[in-house]
C-alpha cells in the first residue's frame, strides 16, 4: 500500500510564508491528514477481514484474502501464505503481488523452499526457520519478513507462516507493521481452527447418527417383550453403558418337529424354550457387531435340535476364527426349559453363573458347568447340567455390569452383594418385574453419582405353581 499523495488543492494566502512557500503548520496539517487516511484504510481492511471470517463458509475463499490484506496493511510489495500439513507437507497456499514484475521470482523461491522442506525428514517445528533461511538466500535484493500462524488446542500448534516482501531498501519492519501482520495471522489461525472444528463436528454428527441407527437396530434385536411360557413368569432388560453395547439376551422358541409353530399367534404349551444371556468382551460398536453375529449364529445352531452343551460346542467352532481375528471373546450361558417336566437344562461358556433361589429352603445356589470362552479354543468341550424348578423358585441371569459396578470410592459391587440383594428381593417382591427393578435400584444406590461403566443385563425367571 503506497502512501497517499499530498493534497494538490491551491494554497490560500494564509498558508504561505513571506517567500510564497507553504508554512510549516500547513505542511503538518497535510501530513496528519495523510496519516489519518492511511489509518482509516487499514481499519477498513481489517474490518473487512473480520467480516469475511464471520461470513465465509469456505476456508479457501477466506485464505485467498490473507496475502492481499497482509500486503496492504504492511505497505509491502508482495505477501504469501504458506501452510504446514500434519503429514509433514509444506504448501504455498496463496501469493499476492502488488508489483507483478516481482511475482515470478518470489513464487519460484517459495515453491523451491516448500518443495524442499516437503521432501525433507525435518520435523514440522524446525521447518519455519529452514524456510525463512532459504527464502533469504534465494531472494537477492528483496527483504522478507515472516510471522507464524498458531492454532490453539491442536497437536500441531504452528500451522503456517505469513510472509511479506519488499524491494524498497528503505522499507522498515516497524513495530506497527509487525502488530498488523500478527493481527492478520491470528485471524488466519481462527479461520483454520473454525474449519477444523466444523469438519470434526460434521464427522461427530455422522458418527452419532450411525451409532443411533446401530442402537435402533440392536434394540430391535432384543426381545420386544418376554414370551408367555407355561409355568414361568419372566422379566428382562438391558441397560447399555454406550448407545451400542455388547450384552445379549434372548428367548428362543424350540420348534422340534413343529416347523410352523413359530409363526402361530400362540405358542404350543408343549414347546420348549431357549433362554440365553451373553457378553462380548469390550463395549461400543465392535462389541455390538459381534453380539449381533453371536445372536444369528446361536439361533441357527439351536434349529439343529442339539442339547445345550453340543450347541455351545458347535457355536464355538463356527465363531472361533472371526473372534480370534478380532481379539475378542464371548461369554455365554445357554439353557432350555421344558414346561412339561419343569426341567431347566443348561451349559455355560465361562459366563457369570446364574443364581437360583430355592423357595422351599430360602437358599441361593449357582448354576454352573465347566466351559471355555467362546472363541478361545476351537476344540473346547462343554458340560451340561439340569435342575427341576419348584413353584416359587427364582433364577437371575446377569452380566458383569452388575458385579463390576463401582461406587465413588472405587469399591465394586461384587457377587456377594448381588447375592444378598437377590435374596432380599426374592423374600419381599411378588413378581419377576419387581425383583428386576429392585436389583437395578440396589446397584444404582451403590454406584451413587458414579457413571455406569459397563452394560447391565438382567433376566429374572420365576417358576409358577400349576
Amino acid at each position: 500500500m503506497t502512501s497517499a499523495p499530498l493534497s494538490r488543492k491551491p494554497l490560500l494566502p494564509s498558508d504561505r510564508d513571506s517567500s510564497g512557500s507553504a508554512t510549516p503548520v500547513f505542511a503538518l496539517k497535510q501530513l496528519v491528514s495523510v496519516l489519518q487516511r492511511e489509518q482509516v484504510k487499514i481499519r477498513e481492511l481489517l474490518v473487512s477481514l473480520s467480516f469475511a471470517l464471520r461470513s465465509f463458509n469456505n476456508l479457501n475463499q477466506f485464505l485467498e484474502l490473507i496475502p492481499l490484506i497482509a500486503g496492504r496493511v504492511t505497505d509491502a510489495d508482495a505477501a504469501a501464505l504458506v501452510l504446514f500439513k500434519a503429514n509433514g507437507q509444506v504448501r504455498l497456499e496463496q501469493l499476492h503481488c502488488h508489483q507483478t514484475e516481482y511475482c515470478p521470482n518470489i513464487r519460484a523461491a517459495l515453491e523451491r523452499g516448500t518443495r524442499s522442506l516437503s521432501n525433507s525428514l525435518a520435523i514440522v517445528s524446525t521447518k519455519p526457520d529452514q524456510l525463512d533461511q532459504q527464502l533469504q538466500r534465494d531472494l537477492t535484493g528483496v527483504q522478507c519478513f515472516g510471522t507464524s500462524i498458531f492454532v490453539k488446542n491442536s497437536e500441531q500448534n504452528e500451522r503456517g507462516r505469513l510472509y511479506v516482501f519488499s524491494q524498497n531498501p528503505d522499507y522498515e519492519w516497524t513495530d506497527t507493521r509487525q502488530q498488523l501482520m500478527q493481527v492478520v495471522a491470528d485471524q488466519t489461525a481462527v479461520a483454520i481452527e473454525n474449519d477444523e472444528l466444523t469438519v470434526a463436528l460434521r464427522k461427530k454428527e455422522r458418527i452419532d447418527r450411525e451409532l443411533e441407527i446401530g442402537a435402533e437396530i440392536q434394540e430391535r434385536l432384543f426381545p420386544s417383550q418376554c414370551p408367555q411360557v407355561p409355568g414361568l413368569a419372566l422379566a428382562a432388560t438391558c441397560k447399555t453403558a454406550n448407545r451400542v453395547g455388547g450384552d445379549y439376551y434372548d428367548f428362543i422358541p424350540l420348534t422340534y418337529g413343529q416347523p410352523n409353530a413359530i409363526s402361530q399367534t400362540r405358542y404350543p404349551d408343549s414347546m420348549r424354550w431357549g433362554l440365553v444371556i451373553g457378553d462380548v468382551m469390550g463395549k461400543g460398536v465392535p462389541a455390538g457387531l459381534l453380539m449381533t453375529m453371536t445372536r444369528g449364529m446361536l439361533r441357527a445352531e439351536v434349529l439343529n435340535g442339539h442339547r445345550p452343551a453340543r450347541i455351545l460346542q458347535h457355536l464355538n467352532r463356527v465363531m472361533h476364527a472371526d473372534l480370534e481375528n478380532s481379539n475378542r471373546f464371548v461369554t455365554l450361558f445357554y439353557s432350555e426349559y421344558n414346561p412339561q417336566t419343569r426341567i431347566l437344562s443348561y451349559s455355560n461358556a465361562a459366563h457369570h453363573p446364574p443364581l437360583l433361589w430355592q423357595a422351599a429352603t430360602d437358599t441361593v445356589k449357582r448354576l454352573d458347568t465347566y466351559g471355555m470362552l467362546i472363541g478361545l479354543d476351537a476344540q473346547a468341550q462343554y458340560q451340561e447340567a439340569d435342575v427341576r424348578l419348584q413353584p416359587g423358585d427364582t433364577i437371575i441371569f446377569y452380566t458383569d455390569g452388575f458385579t463390576d459396578a463401582t461406587n465413588p470410592k472405587g469399591d465394586r459391587f461384587e457377587i456377594d452383594n448381588l447375592t444378598q440383594a437377590f435374596l432380599q428381593a426374592c423374600r419381599t417382591c411378588e413378581s419377576p418385574q419387581a425383583i428386576l427393578q429392585q436389583l437395578f435400584n440396589r446397584v444404582q444406590q451403590f454406584m451413587g453419582q458414579q457413571e455406569q461403566a459397563d452394560d447391565m443385563t438382567l433376566i429374572v425367571l420365576q417358576a409358577k405353581s400349576g
